[in-house]
C-alpha cells in the first residue's frame, strides 16, 4: 500500500491480533514507463468485508496510456539485448523485497480482496516463488541449440543455430482473485525474457499490482520496460487492438477472454479462463483414513478464497461404493470451517469480491434447488458473504450444473465405476484441472489419458498449483500455458541462423 507520499503504509495490529490498514489521504500513483504518475480521475478501492475505503487509485488518461505503449515499443530492442544477469538481478531484488514486506503485503491483499489472512500470506509466498523461478530461468533460458544439417547431402558444411527472441511488448490483464500472484505471472516471465510489459490489474484490486510496481521501481530496469496501468475495462479494446502489443496474456472470464482472441486473431494470445473443477473419488479410496483425507481436502479447497479460484472444487464425483461414507464427512468438514472477518488469522472463508457476486451465487443455488437439487448445508447470504454450501443431485442444465460458480459451492454426483466417473468429468465444457483420489497407478495413467483437462492431480483435489509447472486448460478453459518457463516460451519465438562453410 502507499500512503500519500507514495510509500507503503504500515499495518497496525489491533487488540484482537488482526492487522488494520491505515487509509491513505491522497490517491495512489500508477506506474507509467517505470515512474509514478497521476491522471485526472480516481478509482475507489473498498473492502468486500465491511465496505470501508481501502484506498484511492489515480486512473491514467488515454494520453498517458498511449505514452506507456509508445515507451514500451521504443525500448523493446534495448530491453531484449540486456544481459541475463541484469534481468535476473532485478527479479532477485523483487524476491528479497517481497520477503521483507510479506506481512504488510498480505494485509493489503486481504483488505482490497477480502481474502482471509491465512490465504493472503500464502499468496505472498507463491509470488516470491514466481519471481525466484523467473530469476533462475532468466539465467538459463535461451542458451541456444545447434543442429547439424549435413544429415542430407545439400546440408554439407552447414549448422543451424536456434535461439528464442521476444515477439514484442506484452499486454498482461490480471483478475481480482489473486491480485498479487496472478500479476506476478504476467510480469516476472516478461522481465525474464527481456520484453516490455503493460500490466492492467482488475479494477476491484489494483493496489497489490501497484505495489509490484513500487518494487520494480527500485531496480535498474530500463525506463519504459514496464508500466502498471489501472485502466477502466471499457478502454481495454483500444489497448487490445494496438499493433505495438503483439502478445496478450489474459486471466479472467471465458466470455471476455474469447472476445479478446476473436478481436485479434493474428496476435499471440494466452487465455486462462477458469473451470468447474472436479474431484473424483474412486472405489479403492475407501479406508476411513482415505475418506477423512479426501473430505478435508475437498471441504477446504471448495471454499478457500471464498471459492473464487478457477481450480477450486466445484464438482465431487464419487463412486457409489464410497459415496454414502464420503458425503457426511465433507458436510461436517464444511460446517467446521470458520467464516467471518478476513483480517482475523483464524478465518477460513471470507466474503466474495462484492455483494453483486454473492447475489449471483445465491441466485444460482436457488435455481438449482428449485430444479430438484438437495441442499445439504449452507445456501445463505449476508451482504457480500455466502455460506459454504454443499448440494447433491444438481441438474446438469442449471447454472451450477454446467457453469463456473466462482463461489463457495460444491455439488455431489454418484457414479458407478471409473468409466462413468471419467465421463462425468468430461461432460463439462470446461477442462482446466481435475483431482483423482485413487491408489492405483494404472488408473492414474488411464485418467491422464482419458480426462480432457490441462492438469490432473492424483491423490488430491484439483486446486493444487505449483507456479513453475505448466498451467492452463482445454475446451472453454482457454489456450496456452502459464507457469514461468512456459509463459516465457509463449512470449518468444524461435529464430534460426544457418552457418555455412563449416568443417563439422
Amino acid at each position: 500500500m502507499y500512503a500519500g507520499n507514495g510509500r507503503p503504509a504500515v499495518p497496525t495490529p489491533t487488540s484482537e491480533g488482526r492487522s488494520a490498514v491505515t487509509t491513505p489521504t491522497s490517491p495512489h500513483a500508477f506506474w507509467l514507463a517505470g515512474r509514478p504518475a497521476t491522471g485526472e480521475s480516481t478509482l475507489d478501492v473498498t473492502s468486500p468485508w465491511d465496505g470501508r475505503l481501502v484506498g484511492q487509485v489515480s486512473v491514467p488518461t488515454p494520453e498517458q496510456t498511449e505514452e506507456a505503449v509508445a515507451a514500451a515499443s521504443a525500448v523493446a530492442a534495448e530491453f531484449a539485448a540486456t544481459p541475463a544477469h541484469a534481468r535476473a538481478a532485478a527479479l532477485d531484488h523483487v524476491v528479497r523485497r517481497l520477503g521483507e514486506r510479506a506481512e504488510e503485503i498480505a494485509t493489503l491483499i486481504s483488505a482490497e480482496n477480502g481474502k482471509p489472512m491465512k490465504w493472503a500470506r500464502g499468496e505472498v509466498g507463491r509470488c516470491v516463488s514466481v519471481f525466484r523461478w523467473a530469476a533462475d530461468e532468466a539465467r538459463r533460458f535461451n542458451g541456444g541449440s545447434a543442429q547439424r544439417l549435413d544429415s542430407d547431402p545439400g546440408g554439407a558444411g552447414r549448422l543451424a543455430f536456434t535461439r528464442r527472441f521476444p515477439y514484442g511488448p506484452v499486454l498482461g490483464i490480471a483478475p481480482f482473485n489473486f491480485p498479487l500472484n496472478l500479476c506476478a505471472h504476467k510480469v516476472a516471465p516478461a522481465i525474464a525474457v527481456g520484453t516490455p510489459i503493460l500490466l492492467k490489474p482488475a479494477p476491484a484490486t489494483p493496489l497489490s499490482a501497484l505495489l509490484i510496481g513500487e518494487l520494480l521501481a527500485e531496480t535498474e530496469l530500463p525506463a519504459g520496460s514496464w508500466s502498471v496501468l489501472p485502466v477502466p475495462n471499457d478502454r481495454m479494446p483500444t489497448l487490445v487492438r494496438d499493433e505495438r502489443l503483439p502478445i496478450i496474456s489474459f486471466t479472467g472470464s471465458a466470455p471476455v477472454g474469447w472476445s479478446i482472441l476473436d478481436s485479434v486473431p493474428r496476435k499471440r494470445v494466452t487465455l486462462e479462463l477458469g473451470g468447474n473443477g472436479a474431484a473424483v473419488v474412486l472405489a479403492d479410496y475407501s479406508s476411513d483414513a482415505d475418506l477423512d483425507w479426501a473430505a478435508q481436502r475437498i471441504a477446504t479447497f471448495s471454499n478457500y478464497q471464498g471459492g473464487q479460484s478457477c481450480i477450486s472444487v466445484q464438482r465431487v464425483i464419487a463412486d457409489a461404493s464410497v459415496y454414502d461414507r464420503l458425503v457426511p464427512r465433507v458436510v461436517a468438514a464444511v460446517e467446521a470451517l470458520r467464516t467471518g472477518d478476513p483480517s482475523d488469522s483464524a478465518t477460513d472463508v471470507g466474503p466474495l469480491v462484492d455483494e453483486a457476486a454473492a447475489r449471483r451465487v445465491e441466485s444460482w443455488v436457488e435455481e438449482a434447488v428449485g430444479a430438484g437439487a438437495r441442499l445439504l448445508t449452507g445456501g445463505k447470504r449476508d451482504g457480500a458473504s455466502f455460506a459454504p454450501t454443499v448440494l447433491e443431485n444438481v441438474p446438469e442444465d442449471t447454472q451450477i450444473g454446467c457453469e463456473e460458480v466462482f463461489g463457495p459451492v460444491m455439488s455431489f454426483t454418484r457414479v458407478e465405476g471409473e468409466d462413468a466417473a471419467f465421463a462425468a468429468v468430461n461432460s463439462s465444457k470446461y477442462g482446466l484441472q481435475a483431482g483423482l483420489f485413487t491408489h492405483d497407478t494404472r488408473t492414474a495413467f488411464r485418467a491422464h489419458r482419458a480426462l480432457e483437462v490441462g492438469g490432473l492431480v492424483v491423490g488430491d483435489v484439483p486446486s493444487y498449483r505449483a507456479d513453475q509447472m505448466p498451467y492452463g486448460g482445454v475446451k472453454e478453459s482457454g489456450v496456452g500455458r502459464e507457469g514461468v518457463r512456459f509463459a516465457m516460451e509463449d512470449y518468444t519465438y524461435e529464430r534460426v541462423m544457418v552457418l555455412t562453410g563449416l568443417e563439422l
